[in-house]
């Protein structure tokens, strides 16, 4: 049997898996023999701190900043280190007020919760022909309350989505802003989220003027309130495209660009690597690291990451290339990039290669054949109801247009004649490359929830294959983060033994998962759960390398959470090297 620490009570509680909403309150069952005298975790699993005063988050707002990014911040990384907390909160700023707040995330925001209407009401497209002269240039002639509703959401988005691309932005570029951030969403906010995407300076290679941009944002809204918007927003948008936003430090070098195709420094079907690279000498192993993030993050993200570990070019990779889904990521890391091997058999590439059943009813006017990134918030079974009624009364291809608008949001597939379902929890295990059930036993919209966050497992095994013959008696791993164990499931596919594994992750539910996960795989090496990073203090790491021998690789993804990237990351990594050298 597995040997196991952790950080709490060593008590165990079942639950029952339910498809209600409520989150499971237990924790699971910890054992800790690593833990120094009493707890430093408080109620809701964070560092013990001194609850900062009101004067002390007044004083921060007094600065101009909100409320509520404030407090964030505080919850993030204390308040203890003055420095370090005003660079955060500036980060959450420069992200966005929607972001700070929770809206959104520098993964993308989720998709808007669909209103909640009666199982009578239908959604009628029948006269979105596009030739009226409604705003928006749709119709809306509706017979219900319900349908007005969802066709004055629609006429909204075409009205904004007309305006960005009058100003100069591509529809594409309009359509993924008003997913992330809602059709609710201020176009200035649609503005910079699109800033924010463009990392590659698009902005300037348009040839568009800041008088172009102002004079448009005239001819379409009007009114001094509108065109102060505009202004803030072009000054946000001029920060991100000459690089001198003041969220990241040293953002004012050259940018990171994203390349395009995202297909890494080589793919499993090439023959030799894309490229050779040399790491500086402060960033050779050991330990190895691998860390994850969003790719397409704020201007300058990248460029201060890369600082932030030695200079190391991050690579880009689109996991459609490994799967049948699409997620963007940047990873960090020293690992070689020659000699990789990718875990067979290889997974499928198409939605209709993945789950063949759909293609019965897949309609020919949907042209997808790949799905979106994995979403955690799901449509609700009224809503895919009013697309089946509508779709029944109209073959308009206005009408279908707007349909598969509404199934690359939501990840929809197709069931039956007409009709649009979300993904099940397993299908999305599957496509991100974990054993099905790995997320059984909790809340449904749990499973949605971790699975999105999760890493996607064929991918990551590729990077980390290079460690098998490197490592013939298994190693120890320090994965940070841990979600619901997606790295260690892909070192556990590739064969290679972790002899122990450092587990620091703060969500009970993923905990649950993996601990599960954990024994359910008949795993021999020790493991040791810790429930935050901020116990990670570098006297426990010095202690845990010691113990263990040192670290042969530090794993870590960001979960939508730029700080424990910027700050967490790189100190716990100097610490482990710092510890090893004195080994």
């Amino acid at each position: 049997m597995a040997d196991r620490d952790s950080d709490s009570d060593d008590n165990v509680k079942f639950e029952w898996e339910s498809d209600g909403e409520a989150e499971p309150s237990s924790a699971p069952a910890f054992r800790n023999s690593d833990a120094p005298g009493p707890s430093t975790l408080d109620c809701n699993g964070r560092a013990n701190e001194e609850v900062p005063s009101t004067a002390l988050i007044e004083e921060y707002v007094a600065m101009g900043f909100q409320k509520e990014i404030v407090v964030k911040g505080m919850k993030e990384i204390g308040h203890s280190d003055a420095d370090a907390l005003l660079e955060l909160i500036l980060t959450y700023q420069a992200l966005g007020a929607d972001d700070a707040v929770g809206n959104c995330s520098t993964s993308g925001c989720a998709p808007q919760s669909v209103e909640e209407v009666d199982d009578d009401e239908d959604l009628d497209f029948e006269n979105w022909d596009g030739d009226d002269d409604d705003v928006g240039g749709r119709g809306t002639n509706c017979d219900d309350p319900g349908d007005e509703d969802f066709l004055q959401e629609m006429s909204q988005k075409d009205k904004k989505i007309n305006s960005l691309v009058g100003m100069g932005f591509a529809e594409d570029e309009a359509n993924i802003a008003i997913r992330r951030c809602g059709v609710d969403a201020d176009l200035c906010v649609l503005v910079d989220s699109i800033s924010a995407s463009l990392v590659a300076g698009d902005f300037n290679s348009r040839n568009i003027s800041d008088h172009q941009v102002m004079d448009r944002c005239f001819d379409s809204f009007g009114g001094r309130k509108k065109a102060r918007l505009m202004e803030e927003s072009k000054k946000r948008r001029m920060q991100y495209a000459q690089g001198s936003g003041p969220s990241f430090a040293g953002s004012h070098d050259e940018p990171t660009r994203i390349p395009d195709p995202m297909v890494g420094f080589n793919l499993p079907s090439d023959r030799k690597p894309s490229m050779t690279r040399m790491l500086p000498e402060q960033a050779i192993g050991p330990p190895f690291f691998y860390f994850q993030n969003v790719a397409r993050a704020p201007r300058g993200a990248w460029t201060t990451i890369s600082k932030k570990f030695y200079d190391i070019q991050p690579e880009f990779v689109d996991s459609k290339y490994f799967c049948a889904a699409s997620r963007e990521s940047g990873y960090i890391h020293n690992l070689p990039i020659e000699n990789r091997e990718a875990l067979l058999p290889f997974p499928p590439k198409t939605v209709f290669d993945a789950f063949p059943h759909y293609k019965k009813w897949w309609p020919s006017w949907d042209p997808r054949r790949q799905l979106n990134c994995l979403q955690a918030s799901v449509a609700t079974a009224k809503f895919t109801d009013q697309i089946q009624r509508a779709l029944a009364r109209s073959g308009n291809p206005s009408v279908q247009k707007h349909v598969v608008d509404e199934c690359k949001t939501w990840d929809l597939v197709w069931v039956g004649k007409n009709k649009v379902a979300q993904l099940e929890p397993d299908e999305m295990e599957s496509l991100l490359g974990f054993p099905r059930d790995h997320t059984r036993g909790i809340v449904k919209t749990e499973r949605y929830r971790s699975l999105a966050n999760s890493f996607q497992v064929d991918t990551v095994a590729y990077h980390l294959s290079v460690l098998r013959d490197m490592f013939p008696n298994g190693v120890n791993v320090l994965s940070l983060s841990t979600g619901i164990g997606g790295g260690v499931v892909a070192l556990h596919r590739l064969g290679i033994r972790m002899r122990t594994v450092v587990s620091v992750e703060k969500g009970e539910t993923n905990r649950r998962v993996f601990n599960g996960w954990w024994d359910q795989t008949h795993q021999t090496g020790k493991l040791v759960e810790i429930a935050d990073l901020k116990s990670l203090t570098n006297e426990r790491i010095a202690s845990l390398v010691g113990r263990f021998g040192g670290f042969d690789l530090v794993i870590g993804g960001s979960q939508g959470e730029q700080s424990a990237l910027l700050y967490d990351y790189p100190r716990i990594l100097d610490a482990i090297k710092s510890a090893m050298a004195r080994m």
